[in-house]
């Protein structure tokens, strides 16, 4: 690792308001900073010359106290340059560098005595900043009204958002311009288990935008930690965003004691799509792993009993009671209903797949006692975590999976009846290390118990947290479902292996995704940190399962194969059935080939809502996968090798749709191919509507393996 800062200060007489200007490492961005007349913090951001943030209002406002808004005059100056490469734990490239300029001003505030500091860090693919607040005499504990950032955009900006909402993300993305939101919010907002909307014009981050002149512009935040979690409202007249928080259940937006800071600002802008992916800002503006020791965070590859149930297959109940009590319900008496599927026979056969195919791990759901009125009762004493159904023996499917080399994976499903979750995190924890789990699959299904909370409210951003370096301590990984949308806090805590937080392959269930959802996605969820997308579903017909529901997986089956490249996440589960696979064992194939943690990306086609193509090198070897997903429309992908070692030949297989192909009306049409490839090899591939391919690229060990092979073209 290197590391190399630079600081320069400069001492202003406190009068001095001119603009102070700082310029990125490769001067591609410049930022300027100043006071209006009122003494209010104001910035701009340019990108090659071309405006991304016109003059923009920044502050806060204060409750029951004068608000940091105006009244300000710069008192100090200090610039400043970091250069140094780290190494993350996992992740999409083996190294990040972390280069940037800095420029922090500290604002005085005469009718108070106070004082903030405001600090940007402008990199080559954007800016990042954020309030301080120093500890000093006159600033002890406050209370944020609201936080008062604004984005003021150059224009009416093509734009991929999600309704602004406190509790939930899992809304199909719509694209529009920015004045068209206001028009198409009622028909975004569809039903959830837990949703709180703000706004006609309010919406999610990470915001995706793309100008007129070109430009690709991402805002979101970074490092959220102890602070409400930042949403925007549209001024869809002047077209600037504004801040706005994520309020308690007493309308408050936040506690803060001095000394204190804000979440980093993100704006990512890049005039090539495939900038935006590149991005490692927000992962940059986190601080390095707390962790000394972090041989125990592994990615990991898991199937698991999940799908059966989400398709109505089976249960996650155990019985068809409509009211139990933990403790009392005496379940050795009731009787089963017949389609619970946390059952240890069929645990087991989902342990034997796994080690057949090379699986890490078995997730099952619907183990634990409680589930038959888990939901929608805001019922506190809801699970505990440790107590098993009668027929999911814990101790032998521990022994069995043992024997199998495989890993089990816990579920622990809150119904966000958080303070029962916090009484049992550490007789939970200590329940999966006694029974050889290292991972857990949480959930937050539901309105927040205490009642009145939010998902992405202060006191829940900080007990995400809590279970996080809880589970540390036991050397446990987390991948959180329903819980804030991740900010790159996988830096700082590497354990935080997976996240939801936005609309997974579960809503293929529940009447579909659009065909371009995952061709967004990357550019919207993913720029935060990897989701647990579960996808490699092959039965696109739920009827299949479960006569009674109509819906259907709106992806090809070549397609759900490159979900595993396209959509990162250092958790990839196989999300369909065993025996499902058993008959699609050819390309099955793929899923068991492919990596889930990597030493290099490279981004080979982009463009969010149309199509996305994406090369990842495995970590420690010079085997390449490839996926491509496309929209509804379908397209021919044309790319290139030349990222490979050219001294070396590689064995491509190639996993595509077949000319018939078609993600409505012949999703499981695809072949397969294999052929010899070397950095010099060009490709065009058809993508059929709502398809995609995947390609496995093995270096050339033996020469043998060639016999019979043509060059792939």
């Amino acid at each position: 690792m290197r590391k190399i800062f630079i600081t320069m200060c400069f001492c202003l007489i406190s009068s001095l308001t001119f603009a102070q200007e700082l310029r990125s490492p490769d001067s591609s961005f410049s930022l300027q900073f100043s006071l209006n007349e009122k003494g209010t913090p104001t910035y701009q951001l340019k990108y090659k010359g071309k405006p991304v943030i016109k003059t923009s209002k920044m502050g806060l406002e204060l409750k029951d106290s004068v608000s940091f808004q105006e009244g300000f005059t710069i008192a100090d100056t200090k610039t400043g340059t970091f250069d140094e490469t780290w190494k993350p734990v996992w992740g999409e490239v083996s190294q990040i560098r972390n280069h940037y300029n800095e420029l922090a001003l500290t604002l005085d505030q005469k009718s108070t005595q106070r004082t903030i500091i405001i600090r940007f860090r402008l990199f080559n693919d954007g800016l990042g900043f954020r309030y301080e607040f120093p500890e000093q005499k006159n600033l002890n504990y406050f209370i944020i009204k609201e936080e008062k950032t604004q984005f003021a955009l150059a224009g009416d900006h093509k734009t991929f958002w999600l309704p602004g909402d406190y509790d939930t993300q899992e809304y199909s993305t719509v694209t529009s311009k920015l004045s068209e939101i206001r028009g198409k919010m009622k028909a975004a907002v569809t039903p959830n288990s837990s949703q709180t909307t703000f706004s006609d014009t309010g919406v999610q981050t990470p915001l995706m935008m793309k100008s007129k002149d070109g430009l690709y512009i991402n805002i979101h935040e970074a490092a959220l930690i102890d602070y409400s979690c930042l949403s925007l409202e549209l001024d869809d007249k002047n077209f600037i965003l504004e801040s706005v928080l994520t309020p308690d259940a007493i309308g408050n937006k936040g506690y803060m004691q001095a000394p204190a800071k804000t979440p980093w600002r993100t704006i990512i802008v890049s005039d090539k799509a495939a900038g935006i992916l590149e991005s490692k800002l927000v992962l940059n503006l986190n601080e390095p792993t707390k962790f000394e020791d972090t041989s125990w965070i592994k990615p990991v590859k898991y199937i698991g009993v999940w799908w059966e149930m989400i398709t109505g297959k089976s249960n996650w109940a155990y019985s068809d009671l409509s009211s139990v009590q933990l403790g009392v319900t005496d379940f050795s008496k009731v009787t089963p209903s017949g389609k619970h599927a946390a059952n240890t026979g069929r645990v087991k056969e989902y342990i034997d797949f796994a080690s057949k195919h090379g699986f890490d791990a078995v997730l099952v759901e619907g183990w634990n006692v409680g589930w038959e009125d888990w939901f929608g009762k805001t019922k506190d004493y809801v699970f505990d975590f440790v107590t098993p159904y009668p027929d999911f023996d814990v101790k032998e499917i521990h022994s069995y999976a043992k024997s199998k080399g495989v890993k089990m994976m816990m579920h622990h499903e809150t119904s966000s009846s958080v303070r029962n979750y916090e009484r049992h995190l550490d007789t939970a924890y200590k329940f999966m290390v006694e029974n050889g789990y290292n991972s857990v699959k949480s959930g937050y299904v539901g309105n927040m118990i205490p009642r009145g909370e939010h998902h992405y409210g202060q006191w829940m951003n900080n007990h995400y947290l809590y279970a996080l370096e809880k589970a540390a301590d036991y050397k446990i990984m987390v991948n959180a479902h329903e819980a804030v949308r991740p900010t790159g806090m996988s830096r700082t805590y590497p354990n935080l292996i997976g996240n939801e937080s936005a609309r997974g392959t579960e809503y293929e269930a529940f009447g579909g995704n659009n065909a371009d959802h995952t061709t967004i996605l990357p550019f919207t969820r993913l720029v935060g940190g990897p989701m647990d997308y579960t996808p490699g579903i092959f039965e696109t017909k739920i009827s299949a399962y479960n006569p009674e529901n109509n819906s259907f997986v709106h992806s090809t089956l070549a397609r759900q194969l490159a979900l595993y490249v396209t959509m990162y996440s250092p958790l990839q589960m196989a999300g369909d059935l065993p025996e499902t696979y058993n008959k699609f064992l050819d390309a099955f194939q793929f899923i068991k080939d492919v990596a889930v943690d990597w030493d290099d990306t490279k981004i080979l086609e982009a463009e969010p809502g149309d199509y996305i193509t994406i090369a990842r090198k495995a970590k420690g070897t010079e085997n390449w996968f490839i996926g491509s997903s496309c929209d509804e429309n379908g397209r021919v992908s044309k790319i290139n090798f030349n990222y490979l070692d050219p001294s070396k030949k590689y064995v491509a297989t190639i996993y595509s749709d077949a000319k018939d192909a078609h993600y409505e009306t012949n999703p499981q049409a695809y072949q397969i191919r294999k052929g010899l490839v070397t950095s010099k090899t060009k490709l065009d591939q058809y993508c059929a509507p709502g398809g995609g391919y995947a390609i496995s690229v093995m270096e050339v060990k033996d020469a043998a393996v060639l016999k019979g092979l043509k060059a792939i073209k």
